[in-house]
């Protein structure tokens, strides 16, 4: 079937088809980085924190931030992006903002190529629906700053398309001995997408080997044992120690499937993100309906399990969240990516439309980033009045978050940490996943994420909201109050003294009149 799909594909180059060139292909690639290129820093609703902590470890043990935070070095499944900004910072003397933004303007090329890598790998030329899936490249997880997981997401399209070229062209030895690398290199980026590397090998290979002639009952064990050795960092999840991953898991409810369903395209306008959603739904519908349209059983069947697992996943899982919401775009790309038009037919229509989408998207996207970029520059002006090296208690709104067109303000107080060596009370510090501890005495529990969203009283969406953190945080831990989201003088407390304010955001000034001391407490 691979050998039949390679030699049409030969006849579709042949024909000299404008969406099968090299150009065409590298422009798509190369556009893709597009709306990264304006923002200092990209406008993603957990880049700033990730920012704050590469600092945090490019200074571990010194300066301030070696007094607030402890890292505990450790092999964990969740440090691809760190290991490269950290790389760049010490080998190439690229400060850390830099640095996050060059490997940023990496992932979604490297993503835009990994789609096109399988598909050229699956079918043996490049779809002319394919381009349909190119602006998932920017889908859900990494609008939310999930960028170890976006990297790992990559290369497993990249190494998904190796495999299929190993398949045809060497013997299996070389895939088990290869993968049996490569594996743990996605696992350290991070171990979702490691999960990810396994499950659509083994579904590809089983498949694959279906397609061959094999029955389904001896495809399928052959294919587990053909990816088995790929499981071997599961061997070290499961090792003794304090840096296992260790939280709470839970929270399956439709309503999150639907919502997740529903925000495939989320960006800055509903109308827009909805019409791409359409766009997507329809052509799904087409595929069903037409008989000149039809899925490519190697990518459908890990499509097929990938939404499987979208539905049996629980929002958190072991302290991670977003868990089943990360797997939803990842299946929607191979199922598109799947999709193969019965010749004859007007294919150059079909792919100038799909180019459209993408192009349509990728302006849309640049457009967004730059108008949420600039609305955060005005939040970082309140980093002027923030005391360097000192301590902040940061407030943020997430009712105003909750709404389509978010500001993205979640975790924009990671600045602080990063170019104000300050502490604050937002970075991630769950065992197994991260490498950051607070150390601040008597901050707790306003040291770590998630204490410093602040939620209507009563909801159920967290367990802070102002009023009580206002009330209830140490003063001598902290030496500042930042509230973002929430009216000028909202922190209402009598040794709070407001020093700044613009529209929604405002500095206050922490007196220390309880403490015997306003040095900083450690432990």
């Amino acid at each position: 079937m691979i050998a039949a799909n390679r030699q049409d594909g030969k006849r579709y180059e042949e024909a000299g088809l404008w969406w099968q060139s090299r150009l065409f292909l590298l422009a798509c690639v190369i556009l893709s980085a597009v709306p990264l290129l304006w923002p200092g820093v990209a406008p993603l609703d957990d880049i700033g924190d990730h920012i704050g902590s590469y600092r945090i470890l490019a200074e571990a043990g010194r300066g301030p931030l070696g007094r607030y935070y402890d890292v505990h070095w450790a092999a964990v499944g969740n440090l691809g992006v760190e290991v490269i900004v950290l790389a760049l910072h010490r080998v190439f003397g690229l400060d850390i903002e830099p640095a996050t933004k060059l490997i940023l303007l990496v992932i979604p090329p490297l993503t835009v190529a990994g789609m096109i890598a399988l598909a050229r790998a699956a079918h043996g030329r490049i779809p002319a629906t394919a381009m349909l899936a190119f602006p998932l490249a920017y889908g859900p997880s990494f609008q939310m700053g999930f960028v170890n997981f976006c990297l790992a997401q990559a290369l497993v399209l990249l190494a998904l398309a190796l495999w299929l070229y190993l398949a045809r062209t060497r013997g299996i030895g070389w895939r088990i001995v290869l993968f049996a690398l490569i594996a743990p290199v996605i696992w350290l980026c991070h171990a979702l997408g490691w999960a990810l590397l396994l499950t659509y090998a083994f579904a590809m290979e089983a498949a694959r080997l279906a397609e061959t002639g094999r029955s389904w009952r001896s495809a399928v064990p052959r294919a587990g044992l053909t990816v088995a050795p790929m499981a071997l960092p599961a061997l070290w999840m499961l090792r003794a120690g304090g840096d296992r991953v260790a939280g709470d898991s839970g929270g399956w409810y439709v309503i999150y499937k639907i919502r997740w369903v529903l925000t495939l395209f989320k960006e800055q306008w509903f109308v827009w993100d909805a019409a791409a959603l359409i766009v997507v739904m329809l052509f799904g519908y087409a595929v069903i309906r037409s008989r000149r349209l039809s899925m490519l059983p190697l990518l459908a069947v890990p499509a097929a399990i990938g939404f499987a697992i979208f539905l049996a996943l629980p929002y958190v899982f072991r302290g991670g969240a977003y868990l089943d919401m990360r797997m939803l775009a990842p299946a929607v790309v191979l199922a598109i990516l799947s999709v193969r038009i019965a010749p004859p037919g007007n294919h150059g229509r079909i792919a100038a439309l799909a180019t459209g989408f993408f192009v349509a998207r990728l302006i849309g996207t640049t457009i967004a980033f730059a108008q949420i970029a600039n609305a955060q520059e005005r939040d970082w002006q309140a980093l002027d009045a923030l005391p360097p090296g000192g301590r902040v208690l940061v407030l943020v709104d997430a009712q105003g978050e909750a709404g389509w067109g978010s500001p993205r303000r979640w975790h924009i107080a990671g600045l602080a940490i990063a170019r104000r060596r300050m502490f604050t009370n937002t970075q991630w510090s769950v065992p197994g996943q991260h490498l950051i501890r607070p150390r601040v005495a008597d901050a707790a529990p306003y040291d770590r994420d998630p204490s410093s969203l602040a939620f209507p009283p009563g909801s159920q969406g967290g367990w802070v909201d102002i009023d009580t953190a206002i009330r209830d945080f140490d003063r001598c831990s902290f030496d500042a109050v930042w509230t973002i989201g929430f009216p000028a003088g909202r922190a209402r407390s009598p040794d709070l003294i407001r020093t700044w304010s613009d529209r929604d955001s405002a500095v206050y000034r922490v007196r220390h009149h309880r403490c015997l001391s306003d040095a900083p407490s450690v432990r």
